[in-house]
């Protein structure tokens, strides 16, 4: 499986909790300096031989690999492994970065343990013979000792959502899957809780206007007048609105990637995997609908189709209060400009991957310019009035 460009562009805002040398994380710096910081990261992604998972597997979990095999990953490494003792686990060795950071790894996990305890299909960590979801190994991979984190996580069957039709019932239970995941984390404590108040987090939804900053990078763009637009009705509509959206913490990112799929018994798909919990941030409800309705318009040959299935699925579990339903449409445009900057910031540094960088973000242009142009008042009606007769159907 090939990691898409907006994947890759999204490995920053999981790195955004990294300590520096000062003690000061990625995430207090601004836009520019936060993504040069990641860049930067010289040979963090780790680089173990199948010989040295064996041996991991074996001392740390107590489990005899029959079968490996390299799984895809940015700038973490991960082994499909099943061993003779039955199952089936991808061992994930996280990116030196990354490990600096136990805390904020430590929460996610839980939290997928937690997800997967009341009924939503998520990886679980599996406890290693010392009683503990992660290792920290010291190891080197030919530039030196360096310590990483290693898990040992549930492999989930399943096909991208990607790969199969969206149809209005599958992108129901999307929107139903995300409120309940919401939900649930609501009701989650752990002592560490505090490590997703990440305030300067570059994806969250509460730091939009964030992008001020670096808007020049659109000069000469048409799309410029779009975002700044998209910004303005942010700062007036959305910013004074806030005080009544209801809090949780967000999974941030349900994007193509990150959910899987299998066939149902009768006809269509069922949801069989939720992935990658690194964007993990305190939001609001509406944060997550807005970032799920606009990852999965991308992935639709009728981006305006989507919003109302995904509402109505959504709805089924957590209504709507009357703030969260009038700045739902801005910020899903929200959610596109910020792939848009952070894609166009990125080529900036690495223009000669620019192809590759720009890829997704290019689907998801003409996306924002469709849902602008047509309108506020013209796409809510389409999304509500959509989401109503799913849901008088269902």
């Amino acid at each position: 499986m090939q990691i898409s460009p907006d994947k890759m562009i999204d490995r920053f805002n999981q790195t955004l909790g990294f300590v520096t040398s000062a003690e000061q994380t990625i995430e207090s710096l601004p836009l520019k300096e936060n993504v040069e910081a990641l860049m930067s990261q010289k040979h963090s992604k780790p680089n173990v031989s199948h010989s040295q998972v064996s041996e991991m597997v074996k001392r740390l979990f107590g489990l005899t690999a029959l079968k490996i095999h390299s799984l895809p990953s940015y700038d973490d490494q991960n082994f499909y492994v099943a061993p003779m003792e039955g199952g089936e686990y991808v061992l994930k060795i996280m990116n030196s970065a990354d490990s600096k950071n136990p805390a904020l790894i430590e929460v996610q996990t839980y939290a997928m343990n937690f997800l997967h305890k009341n009924g939503l299909p998520t990886q679980t960590a599996l406890s290693a013979t010392s009683g503990q979801l992660m290792s920290l190994e010291e190891i080197d991979c030919g530039y030196g000792c360096q310590k990483y984190l290693v898990r040992l996580l549930a492999y989930l069957p399943g096909i991208l959502i990607s790969k199969v039709p969206l149809t209005p019932q599958l992108l129901f239970e999307v929107g139903k899957t995300a409120a309940r995941m919401d939900n649930i984390l609501q009701k989650m404590e752990h002592p560490h809780l505090s490590v997703m108040e990440r305030e300067k987090f570059i994806w969250s939804l509460s730091n939009v206007i964030l992008l001020e900053e670096y808007i020049n990078i659109l000069d000469g763009d048409p799309l410029q007048e779009v975002v700044n637009s998209v910004l303005h009705q942010y700062k007036t509509c959305v910013i004074p609105k806030r005080s009544s959206f209801r809090k949780c913490i967000n999974h941030g990112d349900l994007n193509d990637l990150n959910v899987l799929v299998q066939p149902r018994e009768s006809d269509g798909y069922r949801i069989s995997g939720i992935l990658d919990f690194g964007d993990m941030n305190s939001g609001y409800y509406i944060h997550e609908l807005a970032i799920t309705i606009m990852y999965m318009t991308t992935e639709h040959p009728q981006p305006i189709e989507v919003g109302g299935p995904v509402l109505a699925g959504w709805e089924s579990v957590l209504p709507l209060n009357e703030a969260e339903r009038e700045c739902l449409f801005v910020l899903v445009l929200s959610r596109f400009c910020q792939s848009l900057v952070v894609a166009r910031y990125t080529v900036t540094l690495h223009p000669e991957n620019a192809d590759y960088l720009m890829t997704t973000s290019r689907k998801g242009i003409p996306i924002l310019q469709q849902l602008w142009e047509l309108g506020k008042e013209h796409v809510e009606q389409v999304w509500f009035q959509s989401a109503a007769e799913f849901s008088d159907r269902m």
